[in-house]
């Protein structure tokens, strides 16, 4: 009874003292970090898998099935033969226990996503308004999966990346990728094209809170296909046309997506202006101030009564007492 009298009431606002804002942050962040370690550790004992599900592509794509002597001896037997391939290494000692938790880590912090954005999510909402709510809720709902969509179209491109970039080694040739660094690409890859899939969520986004129209990111259409190719060029390290174009073309598409619902989303704003508030709307004010042209002088009336010689030392009708 007297703990739940002591209980404070929460704000419906979401105001509260810097004390429990740091009290709050201190809680979430812990439940974050646990909920990352918990995956991390639960991924250790699978990282060899998570490391076979990214490398078997490659290896799939450019991998060796016999030794440098027999590609060699097949070689030597056929001058014409360029047979290229390559193989997995790894340089040390300690290289597999440190690679062994890169893996471990990255699996939690991407496993453990939900659980941590949820937690992000619950500090920021109390303080955004109703209509940012909304749209930060479907900035994230799209978002994950066009992302995903991006790490995906990463992940389908690698083998034909690999094989392109090793049929610049020269003949006779054995060639070995370093694990660690093949990660670190793959990775870089996946992020690339995760966030460049998010550009048309961004410009939808900028057109539902007025910064653009849609009109304009039409405009746009000819500088943005050029953009969009030269960066895929740059994002994708191979110079095979193909997989540029897996990485430019759906983010054509896309864009053109984000142009049509803004120029859709344009209309319906100026369909609602033009009928006017509803019932239940207050109309909007013009507070434009405006010329009141010229002053007319008003002649003031006395407000106090004129004064006989008698009453000199009188003032508002008292006595002048000094």
């Amino acid at each position: 009874m007297l703990k739940s009298a002591r209980k404070q009431e929460k704000d419906p606002e979401g105001r509260m003292p810097l004390a429990e804002h740091l009290r709050e942050l201190r809680n979430r962040l812990g439940k974050a970090v646990l909920a990352i370690l918990v995956v991390t550790i639960v991924a250790a004992f699978y990282y060899k898998d998570i490391i076979e599900f990214f490398t078997n592509p490659v290896l799939d794509s450019v991998g060796c099935d016999k030794t440098f002597s027999e590609l060699t001896a097949k070689a030597a037997e056929n001058k014409d033969a360029n047979e290229q391939c390559a193989r997995i290494v790894l340089n040390g000692l300690i290289t597999p226990f440190t690679l062994a938790l890169k893996v471990s880590l990255m699996a939690g912090v991407i496993g453990a996503s939900p659980i941590w954005l949820y937690q992000l999510w619950g500090f920021v909402a109390p303080g955004l308004h109703r209509h940012e709510k909304k749209y930060a809720t479907g900035f994230v709902a799209t978002g994950v999966p066009l992302f995903l969509g991006g790490a995906f179209f990463a992940y389908k491109t690698l083998p034909t990346m690999a094989r392109v970039l090793l049929d610049f080694s020269p003949a006779n040739i054995d060639n070995q990728l370093p694990l660690d660094d093949l990660l670190d690409l793959i990775t870089r890859m996946v992020i690339v094209f995760g966030l460049s899939f998010e550009l048309p969520l961004l410009l939808v986004m900028l057109n539902l809170t007025g910064v653009i129209t849609g009109k304009r990111m039409l405009g746009w259409w000819r500088g943005m296909i050029m953009g969009i190719t030269v960066f895929a060029a740059v994002a994708t390290p191979s110079t095979d046309p193909l997989t540029m174009i897996a990485l430019a073309g759906p983010i054509w598409v896309l864009y053109f997506a984000a142009t049509a619902f803004s120029l859709l989303n344009d209309r319906r704003k100026r369909l609602r202006e033009a009928a006017g508030p509803g019932d239940d709307e207050a109309s909007e004010l013009d507070l434009t101030p405006e010329d009141i042209g010229e002053v007319e002088t008003v002649s003031a009336s006395r407000s106090l009564p004129e004064q006989s010689k008698g009453d000199t030392d009188r003032i508002n009708g008292y006595d002048d007492v000094t």
